[in-house]
């Protein structure tokens, strides 16, 4: 979208192939979905809160099919503005699945199409692993058109799709299970939440289950796990990875080099091994978020017809998670930032939010910054807990230009809020 867009207001020609519906995983089985069920979900917690300060409801009823309308209903406005959007922008639209002949050219929908460039923009798919009965299971992409709501739902997974679909399903009164191989949940994220996380979901009613992983699926549906043990459940979801969606594109007899995963192997600019094939986004498999995947489509457009060579900076990256409590982060993980500068402060704050005092709500907050220790530069910000991902992208900036400790202590917080504690913290840990 963001490439097309900007390609044509450079004065580009340019046709964007498309054979569903417009704006990618995120507007339609992403981000923006998820969104919507996620705050769903938060609503059972915000009654009981509510009581806490006088407020007398109603016993609360949640209708599935009505959340569902909703969303399909505001996709597909989304679906509209994008599409409208393409076309003033000036871009020919082909609604046909395209493939790559040759290095200059394309196929789609039975005819040939000549172009000095060509964009590959397909996303990713997800994965279920290949175990006895997988065809009885359930991916993000279905999840989001559920007939009903399950009463019983096993989510297998850790990273950001599987504690939100968790957490979704808990909020929305479904006995959750959560069920991961390794020993902690969000691997290659700090250590401390991905601990923090699981306790907190475990708080909130989720079963988490580490180091353990299904093996087979029976129809009723009946999971097996490896260790032995059973389980009956009404749905199974898988959110155990995505692969770039490059299957039966034609990208091979172009001359573009795959990776072992199908990925777009490609330079800081965005291009294949072919020099008239660029890829950007999740095809490529490099920072699978969709504003990196707006900001690449943005810089090869200035690279291509601008005639400004612009690379995608991927460092310093800010991120989220919209589980229940959010998560989000930027910069390096405590781990991280002890192999890249060997000598680190750092600080912490966990606290029960204001809004919970007055209910005895146990959710805690935690906070935490990594410091360089030689430069005193902050090098990695993370948050679990309301509005994680509001806070950390004002953070962010402050990591991205390479603000100090003592840059962050000399600023005066809002007070009383969650987020000055990034500017409180003045116990150094270690």
């Amino acid at each position: 979208m963001r490439a097309s867009r900007v390609a044509a207001s450079y004065g580009a020609r340019v046709a964007v192939a498309e054979s569903g519906r417009f704006g990618g995983t995120c507007v339609n089985v992403g981000c923006i979905p998820k969104k919507l069920f996620s705050y769903a979900a938060h609503y059972r917690e915000d009654f009981a809160v509510a009581k806490s300060f006088g407020w007398t409801l109603g016993e609360p009823k949640f209708d599935w099919r009505t959340l569902v309308v909703n969303k399909d209903r505001e996709i597909a406005r989304l679906n509209g503005v994008y599409e409208s959007a393409l076309e003033k922008a000036g871009a020919r639209i082909l609604r046909a699945r395209a493939t790559v002949v040759d290095p200059h050219t394309v196929e789609a929908g039975g005819r040939s199409y000549s172009a000095r460039h060509i964009l590959i923009a397909t996303g990713s798919w997800p994965q279920i692993p290949d175990i006895p009965g997988r065809e009885l299971a359930v991916t993000s992409n279905e999840a989001f058109f559920l007939e009903r709501l399950p009463r019983r739902a096993l989510v297998v997974g850790a990273g950001y799709i599987a504690l939100e679909f968790a957490s979704i399903f808990n909020g929305l009164g479904v006995q959750t299970t959560l069920a991961y191989r390794g020993p902690r949940l969000l691997r290659g994220f700090d250590a401390d939440l991905g601990e923090r996380i699981a306790e907190e979901m475990r708080k909130k009613g989720v079963d988490i289950r580490l180091q353990t992983n299904p093996a087979k699926l029976e129809r009723g549906i009946r999971v097996t796990y490896g260790v032995g043990a059973t389980q009956e459940v009404d749905l199974v979801l898988f959110a155990t990875g995505r692969k770039p969606n490059t299957a039966g594109l034609g990208l091979e007899r172009a001359g573009v080099k795959l990776a072992a995963d199908g990925a777009v192997v490609v330079d800081e600019y965005s291009k294949s091994s072919a020099d008239s094939i660029h890829a950007i986004g999740d095809v490529t498999n490099r920072l699978n978020l969709t504003p990196v995947a707006t900001a690449e489509g943005m810089a090869l457009a200035k690279t291509l017809f601008r005639n400004e060579p612009t690379p995608v900076d991927h460092v310093n990256v800010p991120t989220a998670v919209f589980s229940d409590p959010n998560i989000a982060t930027v910069g390096l993980s405590e781990e991280a930032a002890r192999k890249r500068h060997g000598q680190v402060d750092v600080y912490k704050a966990a606290f029960r939010a204001l809004k919970l005092t007055l209910g005895g709500h146990e959710e805690r907050t935690f906070m935490k910054l990594v410091i360089d220790a030689a430069s005193q530069r902050v090098v990695g910000a993370h948050m679990i807990g309301p509005d994680a991902g509001e806070i950390i992208q004002g953070v962010a900036i402050a990591v991205k230009i390479g603000a100090t400790k003592a840059q962050f202590d000399a600023t005066i917080g809002i007070h009383p809020t969650a987020a000055e504690e990034f500017v409180t913290m003045r116990e150094k840990l270690q």
